[in-house]
């Protein structure tokens, strides 16, 4: 019996498998295709699916004609009224198909009861939307000028993101004389451009070669792209230097001392690098004799005397010099220079100096002796009477010596180190031949320091913007301190001068970087909280004595995009932003249904409120203002509009980074006889709340007509005092400003008044200066007098007191 029931099961498997199939093969039909030009318009027609398929198009909503697909943004959709196929966005081609040679689509399509699938496929074709694009904007090579013709150097080819002729066809070389560009083809890695070298380069004739090479597509018209090739032309030794005289020749005096220079001989060398790099030297075919008279600075060229010249030994010398580069094969040119001896008085004055201070300190008197100096000329007579003198426009002087031929140098006038620290001295003395000769000698002073200059602040007072929100132990700023002195002296510490006052709280949460004034912040600073503090540091420098200085530091927090809207209204009885409206199904289109209200608490930008739906169960019947929040019929229900309605209300502010928050408002429709009721239940409320309102009353008139007394008394004291404040802040309740909590405030900077726009603020807080940049600049109204400006603030509290008594008055 077990084995007859598994083999009917068996059967029975097999037959519902069998009409399965069946099914599965009676639904699906042939597939049909169409093709469009990527980039096309939303709303573009692809095709008639229903006429192509022979599907009654009024049969199509009844049984769901629709595509299949699992994606959330498609790219086609089918209009179940018609069966036209459209598309639902703009096509890339080459980001739904990227390098492909054919971009098909395929939609399946399913039609309900009966169940009928059908595929239809989408050929996208190319078009020319992209241009050629280089991997890199410039390439740049360097090229031996030695280089021979037909080198051949590989580039980067070009990308063309289309397909097809619409990809990389040619490139194009701009005209020049040194290069030619090859194409090499490889097929499907494209085309592969190639520089060619066609002529020899000359680095001295042209450094440098700039080419443009350009990739040209196969549109029509063609799109192109460039890419810039700089060609650096490397140098090659093939030049010899180049005296840039024919003949030199000179006149020397004879006992000129060692180190006299004679002459200077320059050669130059085209080439670049080492191989233009010139070095002097004397031949070697010269006498040694005369090697030991003369030397020549390989480096510059100069000729200095480097013995004894004396014109009764020789009158005339000739130095062969020799010019080299430093290239890997020198090449070498030589040139003769004449040195002609000029016979003059033998003996020139020596000047020596002896107990030298080098160093001086900047506090020494005047007359303070520097060092001695002794004069002597082998030569007697007139021709040995030497005087010495020195410039006149130092702090120092020479005084004869007791001792002949000998003088003092001494201080003249105070030193100061800060406006010059060094004095190069030139000592000149003179002998009274015919003609007379002269010899010179510098010595250099230095000015020790001393600690006379306390640390000055490159800014007094400094004045810092810090962004809200800032990281705990991180420098927001920095302060800097010079000392003109020098070493110890000016080596500069920094401290932050804490007192124990209210005002000065603040600097326990700083820190100062004592070596370089870093100032880091040990907490967050709140602009809701905290609008602006001032310290003061403290510079020291490491002298003995030290001195000291300091400077104020005035800091500002800006206001940063922080705070989320906060709902108002709707809020229900558990405080989420829900609430439920009711209105008569008679309404006609423009009915108010309620208002969202919200609130910011940052200012500006940051606390402008935008209000916008985020869902809705009928576009069509509810509209809301984007700047008020008020939610209005669009037009009149209808009998078929349900009964209730679902609308998400999205606030956010206009912050750069901007912050939101939602409101569900509930809308029931009921009909106008159960609109009347509830109307008559809350005016049957209303008559009862409205009998308790004249004790409010009562007590209301005799508050305000107390407030009013007192506020005459206050302004009456305030007329007998006197103010030196020139810093106001007046926080205004702007009243023309709908759907977000606004405040305004003016505050005054030396000659000008600021207004500051923004969400309201508590009473207690400061508004910092130029920290927004919604602030308007208005024009001066104080007075000349204090008076004056007693008596305008008399008459504008006056005024206010007055106004909300009348508002008092009126709303009651």
């Amino acid at each position: 019996m077990e084995q007859r029931k598994r083999d009917r099961r068996a059967t029975r498997g097999f037959l519902f498998g069998c009409v399965v199939a069946v099914l599965l093969w009676s639904v699906v039909s042939a597939q049909i295709r169409y093709s469009l030009s990527e980039e096309v318009n939303e709303g573009t027609v692809v095709g008639n699916i229903a006429k192509d398929l022979g599907i009654d198009k009024n049969t199509l909503k009844a049984r769901k004609y629709r595509i299949v697909s699992s994606s959330a943004d498609p790219l086609f959709h089918v209009n179940q009224n018609d069966g036209i196929l459209y598309v639902s966005r703009k096509i890339d081609r080459e980001e739904v198909c990227a390098q492909s040679s054919t971009c098909f689509i395929n939609l399946k399509t399913v039609l309900e009861n009966p169940l009928e699938v059908h595929y239809v496929g989408v050929e996208v074709m190319d078009i020319n939307d992209h241009s050629p694009s280089f991997p890199e904007r410039e390439k740049i090579f360097e090229i031996s000028e030695s280089v021979l013709p037909g080198a051949r150097f590989q580039l980067k080819p070009s990308i063309d993101p289309d397909s097809g002729s619409f990809s990389v066809q040619q490139y194009k070389l701009s005209p020049n004389d040194h290069f030619r560009l090859e194409v090499k083809d490889r097929g499907e890695d494209g085309r592969i451009p190639i520089l060619v070298v066609q002529k020899s380069l000359d680095r001295e004739a042209a450094g440098s070669h700039s080419l443009v090479l350009t990739a040209l597509d196969g549109g029509k018209p063609p799109k192109s792209g460039n890419m810039n090739i700089l060609i650096n032309v490397l140098d090659v030794n093939d030049n010899a230097p180049v005296f840039t005289e024919d003949v030199y020749s000179v006149m020397l005096n004879e006992n000129v001392p060692v180190g006299t220079t004679v002459i200077q001989v320059n050669a130059t060398d085209l080439d670049d690098g080492l191989n233009g790099e010139v070095i002097y030297s004397f031949s070697n075919s010269m006498n040694k004799n005369i090697l030991k008279l003369f030397d020549v600075n390989p480096s510059t060229g100069q000729v200095t005397v480097k013995g004894s010249i004396d014109y009764e030994e020789k009158d005339r010398y000739v130095v062969e010099i020799e010019a080299s580069d430093k290239g890997l094969a020198p090449l070498t040119t030589e040139k003769s220079v004449i040195i002609k001896i000029v016979d003059i008085n033998d003996n020139a004055p020596e000047i020596e100096v002896t107990s030298f201070s080098s160093s001086i300190p900047e506090d020494s008197r005047p007359g303070t002796t520097v060092a001695l100096i002794s004069v002597n000329d082998l030569d007697s007579g007139l021709n040995g009477k030497v005087i010495c003198s020195m410039d006149e426009n130092v702090p120092f002087m020479l005084t004869p010596s007791l001792e002949d031929k000998m003088y003092s140098l001494v201080t003249k006038s105070p030193l100061d180190r800060e406006k010059q620290s060094q004095y190069d001295l030139t000592i000149l003395s003179k002998d009274a031949g015919q003609p007379p000769l002269s010899s010179e000698k510098t010595i250099s002073v230095v000015v020790s320091d001393v600690n006379d200059n306390s640390p000055e602040f490159s800014l007094s007072p400094y004045t810092f913007y810090v962004t809200e929100g800032n990281d705990p132990g991180v420098s927001v700023f920095s302060v800097k301190a010079s000392d003109h002195d020098e070493n110890d002296n000016a080596l500069i510490s920094y401290h932050i001068l804490r007192d124990r006052s209210k005002d000065n709280k603040i600097t326990s949460f700083l820190n100062i970087n004592s070596d370089s004034g870093e100032i880091l912040a040990l907490k967050s600073f709140d602009f809701e909280t905290l609008k602006t503090f001032q310290f003061q540091v403290v510079a020291t420098d490491g002298g003995t004595p030290s001195l000291s200085s300091n400077v104020t530091v005035n800091v500002f927090i800006l206001d940063q995009n922080d705070n989320a809207p906060v709902i108002l209204y709707p809020v229900s009885s558990n405080g989420s932003a829900e609430g439920v409206e009711e209105i008569p199904r008679n309404v006609n289109a423009g009915h108010l249904v309620t208002k969202v209200r919200a609130y910011d608490a940052d200012i500006g930008y940051n606390g402008w409120l935008l209000f916008s739906l985020q869902e809705v169960t009928d576009h069509s019947l509810f509209g809301l203002d984007r700047y008020t929040g008020q939610i209005r019929t669009l037009r009149s229900f209808t009998e078929t509009d349900e009964a209730e309605h679902k609308l998400v209300i999205l606030v956010k502010d206009n912050g750069n980074v901007s912050l939101s928050a939602t409101a569900t408002v509930m809308v029931r429709v009921v009909e106008p006889k159960e609109a009347f009721a509830a109307s008559d239940v809350k005016s049957s409320a209303k008559e009862d709340e409205e009998n308790n309102v004249t004790l409010y009353l009562m007590i209301t008139l005799g508050s305000v007509s107390l407030l009013f007394v007192i506020s005459i008394i206050v302004l009456i004291a305030m007329q007998c005092s006197k103010s030196s404040t020139d810093y106001t802040s007046k926080y205004l309740q702007e009243t023309n400003y709908d759907g977000t909590l606004c405040h305004s405030i003016q505050y005054r900077s030396g000659d000008k008044r600021y207004m500051l726009v923004g969400p309201r603020m508590s009473i207690g807080s400061t508004i910092v200066p130029g920290s927004n940049a919604n602030t308007l600049v208005l024009p001066d109204r104080r007075g000349t007098s204090e008076e004056n400006r007693f008596g305008s603030s008399s008459a504008e509290i006056l005024g206010a007191m007055f106004g909300q008594t009348l508002l008092i008055l009126l709303l009651v």
